[in-house]
């Protein structure tokens, strides 16, 4: 870390107001039913909503805080968080390829079983005649899934705000206090891990499971959240562009945890898997260059010239 006392925010500020918005974006969430005495919603989807509505006040609570805290121009705050329309394809398709790598043993075997599937529905049926109906379907799918309330909370809500308070937020507080920028990509997972937590609460209370099961469970899921999190305030810094890390999580979600070994395709599954791991470590800097998503850095090193602003 850095010591350079001409910093505008101290280390001390920066990381006690992170550590003030993750607990905020969690609690906040039990606010109507224990500050507010609501009673309790009638069904999940009335739920969801509370909890969509108090992830958002966080959000734009912890976006007008950093933005007034940061020694920064009011015009420029929505560029140093992240949030551009300039090289927005870059944004989304080179991370969106790259962080596909990490799936390719997952895709493989979707691959093999809709080939497997079509074997099994007889000759009259091509491998063209289904990837046709697949794609005739999508609308459809869409449309079925976008009217449930867990698509919006995986796919929309809950990637939207983690990446804005997370990354948008977090990590200019953390560069501009003067952290070199390794401390800032794994400080900000670990407070994006923690704020998991409240999961291990629902398991172990609302779920019903045991303290053992629940840990378990609950100590994958934070290990995970701690190598995501790693990747996308990566993403974050290297990029400068929220796209990148939001588009990156909406995948992960939407794709799960990445199959690594499967009985179907004889190891190839698993050789897909690996040659997905060396693709993706071979690529992680050369698609990720700062100079790809931005058209000048100012003569420096990162993107927007943070480093400039001591």
């Amino acid at each position: 870390m850095s010591s350079d006392g001409d910093n505008n925010i101290s280390m001390a500020v920066a990381v006690a107001s992170c550590v003030a918005m993750a607990l905020f974006y969690v609690l906040i969430l039990y606010a109507p039913t224990v500050i507010l005495r609501l009673p309790s919603p009638s069904s999940f989807s009335d739920f969801m909503i509370r909890r969509f509505v108090c992830a958002a006040i966080s959000t734009v609570v912890s976006v007008v805080f950093t933005a007034y805290i940061l020694p920064i121009k009011s015009w420029e705050a929505s560029v140093i968080l992240g949030i551009r329309t300039d090289h927005l394809w870059q944004g989304v398709v080179y991370p969106l390829l790259l962080t596909s790598l990490i799936y390719a043993g997952s895709l493989v075997l979707n691959l093999l079983l809709l080939l497997e599937s079509c074997k099994e529905s007889g000759g009259g049926c091509s491998f063209f005649t289904k990837v046709r109906s697949f794609v005739q379907a999508i609308p459809a799918c869409i449309t079925t899934c976008a009217s449930g309330v867990s698509f919006w909370r995986n796919l929309v809500v809950a990637p939207l705000t983690e990446e804005l308070v997370f990354r948008a937020c977090m990590i200019p507080l953390l560069l501009c206090a003067g952290f070199r920028i390794y401390y800032a990509i794994f400080l900000c997972p670990i407070l994006f891990s923690l704020a998991h937590l409240n999961h291990f609460r629902e398991m172990y209370i609302k779920q019903n499971r045991s303290y053992v099961k629940a840990s378990l469970i609950v100590g994958l899921q934070l290990g995970y959240t701690v190598v995501f999190g790693a990747y996308a305030s990566f993403l974050f810094i290297r990029t400068g562009h929220l796209a990148a890390p939001l588009f990156a999580h909406i995948f992960c979600n939407y794709m799960g945890l990445p199959v690594l070994l499967h009985p179907r395709g004889k190891g190839l599954v698993s050789a897909a898997a690996l040659a997905g791991v060396v693709g993706f470590v071979t690529l992680l800097f050369p698609l990720t260059k700062p100079l790809m998503y931005n058209d000048r850095t100012n003569n420096c090193p990162c993107w927007l010239g943070y480093c400039l602003w001591h």
